[in-house]
């Protein structure tokens, strides 16, 4: 096992393409660490940076307690599982997986009792002798994950593996990994652009934008307590609802914070219902857009005086009706400054009714 720490990496091709820009990431040995972000972010770049399958522009990278900027990939300790797989048609199973452990000129007999090991684990025992083409998808992916294990290497490098498979057997590959990772306490590093896969799958995510870290944390914490707008958007689905203070001020009361510049709230923390309540918060007239109902939840796509916003429910579907009121608790709104910045309060930062209020309480 090994913790990996990149101290001001940057990374750029060509003068002005600067794809990763002074990155200071700290992975913790034994930690199931998820990089996600939107296309284009330096995601992938940061894991090839990693495996040394990309020289930094700037700055260190360390693998445990040795700098690794000019130590051979193969020499790394690392393993790298490929969206595509990456394996040998002309191979069998048997033939992927002990393919490098021949180059690592390990004995025959040695390699027989790894490869049954490896294929015992990952329940591809019966299936040593077929050839990838043979296999389903899920099979390929377990392949490609045996053939990374049987190295032994400190640290596993997963690049969107599960991409190519349908949205079940994504689901099964995910708890699969997760209980892989349980089993070996070895250090992976999982990139995806699926915020699912990252809530679901992370002991800490990494949320990449443009070649810069937005934030580093436990996933709930990411979810409770974004650090910016971009994550607060990014984490969640829907994405938060970000509005101009200015168009809720009034709403809300006389804003005393005036570094403040944006309110937000997530859609599953809005009230909505036919009729006004008492409760103490944001409240919105609206008229309803579109409804959908996908089982347990509804999403309703809302148009008010404030804009558009979406809203999720776990009540019954509002039938038959045009007009609602939503209501969001005081206590469940995020402000945000000029830049996007989160601004963390102890206390509710406006006056309403010429009466201060503190904790949702009108004093």
């Amino acid at each position: 096992m090994a913790k990996i720490q990149l101290k001001n990496v940057s990374k750029a091709y060509g003068d002005h393409n600067k794809v990763i820009e002074n990155m200071n990431l700290e992975i913790q040995d034994g930690s199931f660490t998820v990089l996600v972000g939107p296309s284009g972010c330096g995601k992938s770049t940061t894991l090839r940076i990693i495996a040394g399958l990309e020289e930094v522009t700037d700055g260190e990278v360390w693998i445990g307690n040795q700098l690794v900027n000019d130590v051979a990939p193969g020499k790394r300790g690392v393993s790298m599982v490929f969206q595509n797989y990456a394996l040998y048609p002309t191979m069998t199973v048997r033939g992927n997986i002990e393919f490098g452990l021949e180059n690592m000129k390990i004995p025959k007999a040695e390699r027989k009792k790894m490869v049954e090991e490896i294929a015992e684990t990952v329940d591809l025992t019966d299936y040593l002798d077929k050839k990838p083409q043979n296999l389903s998808g899920g099979q390929r992916q377990r392949v490609a994950l045996a053939r990374a294990m049987v190295k032994k290497p400190n640290v596993f490098i997963f690049d969107e593996p599960l991409s190519n498979l349908d949205a079940k057997l994504r689901g099964q590959m995910r708890t699969e990994l997760i209980q892989l990772h349980k089993r070996l306490g070895t250090t992976f590093i999982y990139v995806t652009h699926d915020q699912m896969e990252a809530m679901s799958m992370g002991d800490e995510i990494v949320i990449l934008n443009k070649g810069q870290m937005m934030q580093q944390a436990a996933p709930m914490e990411v979810y409770h307590n974004p650090a910016n707008q971009f994550v607060a958007k990014f984490i969640g689905t829907p994405a938060m609802n970000v509005l101009p203070i200015a168009m809720v001020e009034g709403k809300l009361g006389k804003i005393i914070d005036k570094n403040i510049f944006y309110v937000g709230f997530r859609p599953e923390h809005a009230k909505i219902q036919m009729t006004d309540l008492s409760t103490f918060g944001l409240h919105l007239s609206c008229n309803v857009m579109t409804m959908e109902t996908l089982g347990s939840e509804t999403l309703y796509l809302l148009n008010s005086e404030v804009g558009q916003f979406q809203v999720k429910s776990y009540l019954p579907p509002l039938i038959d009706t045009e007009k609602v009121h939503v209501t969001i608790p005081a206590e469940k709104l995020y402000y945000f400054d000029e830049r996007g910045n989160r601004i963390y309060l102890k206390k509710l930062p406006f006056e309403r009714l010429g009466e201060v209020v503190k904790g949702g309480v009108l004093l």
